[in-house]
């Protein structure tokens, strides 16, 4: 039997999920069956965009409760690892400057589940995050990605 995939992430990580699925169940879930209502209402559903529209967003919102309901099942909370805090892991935020003209960015590693780029949430599973995961402060790292390979150095891991 195929063992089921874990899901890395934070507490707070969690948390959103948690929420998202909640509003998904008790809300939005509501929504698309009252449009589903009154689409119904509009007569032949075989020309009917309203009835179509609402069913593709029914099977998204089951969609995406099913995969909520799976990452948050198997989540695997990262705790934090105070004895090695120059050391980059997951949960850890890590600041680098981007050699030889030192553009500085910083990231935080989570899990794929919580992975958004928008917010300095990049996964463990990410070219980047590979590269610097358990290297130190000061180590100089090439990051492979699709545009090409870039040299960053560690300054800081918090």
């Amino acid at each position: 039997m195929a063992t089921e995939k874990v899901f890395p992430m934070t507490k707070e990580g969690k948390l959103k999920l948690e929420q998202e699925l909640e509003n998904l169940k008790s809300v939005k879930r509501k929504e698309v069956v009252e449009r589903i209502k009154i689409a119904r209402s509009f007569g032949d559903l075989s020309e009917n965009s309203e009835y179509d529209s609402a069913k593709e967003e029914q099977a998204f919102v089951e969609g995406r409760i099913t995969t909520l309901e799976n990452m948050i099942r198997n989540a695997k909370i990262i705790e934090e690892d105070e004895m090695n805090s120059d050391v980059v892991t997951l949960g850890k935020t890590v600041t680098f400057i981007e050699l030889p003209n030192g553009d500085e960015e910083t990231y935080t590693i989570v899990g794929s589940a919580e992975a958004d780029p928008f917010e300095g949430k990049i996964s463990n599973d990410s070219p980047i995050a590979r590269s610097l995961l358990t290297k130190t402060v000061g180590d100089e790292v090439v990051v492979q990605t699709p545009g090409g390979e870039m040299n960053v150095r560690i300054i800081s891991v918090k």
